[in-house]
Order: C-alpha cells, then sequence, then structure tokens
C-alpha cells in the first residue's frame, strides 16, 4: 500500500489526497469518518480533500438522513478526467509559451551594435557552446572561408548542409586538411580505418560540392578565416584533456589579413586530392 501512495505523490497527489484516494477506491458509500480511519489520518483533515476530490468529479457526495457519504467513481473515468485535464494544461501552455514568444522575438538583438562583440572571446572546454560558436560564425560568413584543420580520427564522408548551401549562394570556401594515420572514415553504417584511397574520395566529394580543397602532411595551425574579418582559433595539445581545450576568436581585420598569408603559404604547399592521391 506505501508503494501506491507514493507512486500517487510522485503524479502530484499530496500524502493526505493519496491516503483518501486509495482508502475511496477501497470502500463502499463510507463517511468522512470511515474514510479518516481507513486512510489512518484525522477526520478534521478529511473533509478539504473530499471537497477538492466531489470538484474535480474523483467521487459522488451523497447526502443521507444523517450524514453525508462518499463514494470513488470508476477508475477509468478519473484517468480519462486526469489525461484530458493534463493535455489541455499543455496546449495552453503550448499557446501561451508561442505567444510570449512571440512578444519576444522583436527584442532579439534590437539594441546597438556598437558594443556587441568582444574583440577578443576565448571559450573554455570542449563542449556542445564552441561548436555554436563555430557554427554561428559559419553561418554569418558572407563571401568567404578559409579553413585550417588537423584531422581528428574520424572523418565523415558526408558534407556539412551550412558549408554546401554557402557555396551554392556563391560563397567560396578553401580548406587544408593536414592528414594524419590512423584516420577513419563510415561505410555501411561503421567507422573503418580508411586508406588513401578512401581518403582522397571524401575529399573529391567535398570538391563536388564547390569546396577547394588540399592536403598537407605538414603540421598546420588549427584556424578559420572568416570574410578576412575574423579568426576562429583552437590550440590542439593531445597532452591537455579535451575540457582543458579552448578556442579563440579575434575579431581584427589586420590580424584577420596576416592570418590570410599564413594560410595561403600553407595552400601553395600542399597537394590537391588527386595529386597527394598520385605519389602516396
Amino acid at each position: 500500500m506505501n508503494d501506491l501512495i507514493l507512486k500517487l505523490k510522485s503524479l502530484g497527489f499530496t500524502d493526505y489526497e493519496a491516503r483518501i484516494f486509495i482508502a475511496l477506491l477501497q470502500g463502499h458509500f463510507m463517511s468522512a469518518t470511515e474514510i479518516a480511519e481507513s486512510a489512518k489520518i484525522r477526520r478534521t483533515d478529511v473533509y478539504s480533500v473530499l471537497k477538492s476530490f466531489v470538484e474535480k468529479g474523483y467521487c459522488n457526495e451523497i447526502e443521507t438522513n444523517t450524514i453525508l457519504k462518499y463514494e470513488m467513481i470508476d477508475p477509468d473515468v478519473i484517468l480519462d478526467k486526469i489525461l484530458h485535464k493534463i493535455q489541455k494544461e499543455k496546449e495552453l501552455q503550448v499557446v501561451s509559451f508561442s505567444d510570449t514568444f512571440k512578444n519576444l522575438k522583436p527584442l532579439y538583438k534590437s539594441k546597438s551594435e556598437e558594443a556587441k562583440y568582444s574583440n577578443i572571446e576565448l571559450i573554455r572546454g570542449y563542449n556542445q557552446h564552441r561548436q555554436a560558436k563555430f557554427f554561428d560564425l559559419l553561418k554569418k560568413a558572407k563571401k568567404e572561408i578559409l579553413f585550417m584543420i588537423r584531422l581528428e580520427i574520424y572523418i565523415s564522408d558526408e558534407v556539412d548542409e551550412t558549408a554546401a548551401k554557402f557555396i551554392k549562394s556563391g560563397g567560396v570556401i578553401k580548406s587544408i586538411y593536414e592528414i594524419a594515420s590512423g584516420f577513419k572514415v563510415r561505410k555501411d553504417g561503421k567507422w573503418i580505418t580508411g586508406d588513401t584511397s578512401d581518403l582522397v574520395k571524401t575529399f573529391s566529394k567535398f570538391e563536388k560540392y564547390g569546396e577547394q580543397v588540399r592536403l598537407s602532411k605538414t603540421k598546420i595551425p588549427n584556424f578559420t578565416i572568416f570574410d578576412r574579418k575574423t579568426v576562429f582559433m583552437n590550440i590542439v595539445d593531445k597532452t591537455v584533456p579535451r575540457y582543458n581545450e579552448a578556442d579563440i576568436i579575434l575579431r581584427n581585420k589586420d590580424f584577420a589579413e596576416s592570418m590570410t598569408e599564413v594560410f595561403e603559404t600553407f595552400w601553395q604547399k600542399s597537394l590537391a586530392p588527386n595529386d597527394y592521391k598520385n605519389i602516396n
């Protein structure tokens, strides 16, 4: 019985409500005194709960010549009433949220842009927030993205939809990938160790979408330049746990132009996928 009381309490019933509910469920045509005895609570604590149950339609209140008596209605009917109430409350909550956010939306970035961004932003930890920052910059890029990355162990042959849309709209993406041993590709729903042909096939697919790709065996810095105005940098150090890694966003045109020269230097030294294939 205690388990049933705990379950009812987990559904939002108070302790008294749970005890009285079970007492009514088991009994027949009961007085308040009989309910209190069955529920093992004081009679004075029963009346307010019984009044609430009558109002909610959980039990019937029957007048006799001497006292009021109570009888529980069919539990299936009670369940239907509760589920209907939950559904109605959820519908009202959805409407309320929708109306509220409709009023909030005009406030989004409505203030002056004078101090919108700090020139330097540090993002610590290996988490979704860092990824969100990068993709936010990707989505806001207008003309050009210069991308340099040291490949981690997994390589997916799927082209990022955001990048594909950027290229389709006229944007330019030039990417230099540092090739490391032990890379993996996804085949038939499984990650497997790839070979040179898998690697070339992956990046050839990128090229079909319009991405300009170069491959490098030389170690390269890990950064992305957006429209030659903003630089997103990550210092890769395998001796540091991922939760201690940090990204840096630098919004400085002069610095971005300098880093573009660094990018172009590595670009000239790197190989196109087909050229890489021919010498490996």
